[in-house]
């Protein structure tokens, strides 16, 4: 089975593999993008759901090690946010609650919506396994490519995606690819048994830092998760809005249309207690999930009055805020 990205999120059925005998679900990526998927195992009335499995181009990995037995299973996958240009994703119409960063919960197979503050749905399709115990699904895209092309197709994106000039995004080799890949091995110092585990690694880290898909977008570059919150003026009044809770070495995207503001105001504490970002600009909070909308009088509506950070967002439609242990990165 193979879930194949078109123009918009579809689901089609074009062949299907024997999984290895170790395995119980692995999934394979026969496409030029870095892609993070995540699972849903259907057993009435409960479903466990869990992610993000990342997947480089050419790459296969083990998603669930569980004996497929459940009634049904479903899954998704979304493009990195290291690519440049819209996001892509490879799903269906079935949607399921997730979270960024890694995840795994147990929830209720008609739950109508999404309960937990730092949850969301996406669209999941459902995997056809015929009854089998192991499987292997492949995701693709067109023109259909095998693993080796899709490998070399990866890295031209992803040399794209750092500003390197290549032409066609395609699994053959030409020179001016092969020319870029020196150039970047080189720029990173890479010692020569380096492989393409960390040229894929290298590659995306450093795309992440010059791509700002549209919307605003955080990124957690600690060691410890953490509560973010944003503050913007709409219609001539400050709104604040939190908590997106994210996992290190993950992101959220806290606003998914372009940008049209002059700023956005980002606070992010740590879980466990501390201010990582902060500032002098200040809304009204709560611990618990909120939208508020202006930021006078806190204190006597209930709220706490909180600084925030401000983050120059004027001309451009989208923007990644980097947040290492010091707080924003410039």
């Amino acid at each position: 089975m193979r879930l194949t990205f078109l123009s918009a999120i579809v689901l089609a059925v074009l062949a299907f593999n024997s999984a290895p005998a170790h395995a119980a679900l692995t999934l394979c990526n026969h496409t030029s993008y870095i892609l993070y998927a995540a699972t849903s195992a259907i057993q009435s009335p409960r479903s466990q759901t869990q992610g993000w499995t990342r997947i480089t181009p050419g790459e296969c990995q083990l998603a669930r090690k569980e004996p497929l037995t459940a009634e049904t299973y479903l899954v998704h996958a979304r493009s990195s946010l290291a690519h440049s240009g819209p996001s892509r994703a490879w799903g269906g119409a079935y949607p399921v609650c997730v979270r960024d960063g890694n995840f795994s919960f147990s929830q209720a197979v008609t739950q109508p919506y999404c309960t937990a503050g730092d949850t969301f749905a996406l669209p999941f399709a459902p995997l056809d396994n015929r009854g089998k115990s192991v499987w292997t699904m492949n995701f693709d895209e067109q023109p259909a490519m095998n693993a080796t092309e899709a490998q070399l197709a990866g890295a031209k994106r992803l040399l794209a995606d750092n500003g390197y000039r290549i032409g066609h995004i395609d699994g053959k080799p030409d020179k001016v690819t092969g020319a870029a890949l020196v150039d970047f091995r080189k720029r990173m110092k890479f010692p020569a048994t380096a492989g393409n585990a960390e040229l894929f690694d290298a590659l995306e880290r450093e795309a992440r830092k010059k791509i700002a898909p549209a919307g605003y977008t955080a990124c957690n570059e600690t060691r410890d998760a953490l509560l973010l919150a944003i503050g913007t003026m709409e219609g001539g009044q400050p709104v604040s809005r939190g908590w997106w809770t994210v996992q290190p070495g993950a992101c959220a995207k806290a606003i998914t249309t372009p940008l049209g503001s002059d700023t956005v105001h980002l606070l992010a504490l740590r879980k466990n207690g501390g201010t990582v970002v902060g500032g002098g600009q200040h809304f009204c909070t709560t611990a618990a999930a909120f939208e508020i909308k202006g930021a006078q009088s806190c204190a006597a509506r209930g709220f706490a009055d909180t600084g925030f950070a401000a983050t120059p967002t004027k001309g451009v439609s989208g923007f990644v805020a980097h947040i290492g242990p010091a707080g924003l990165k410039r």
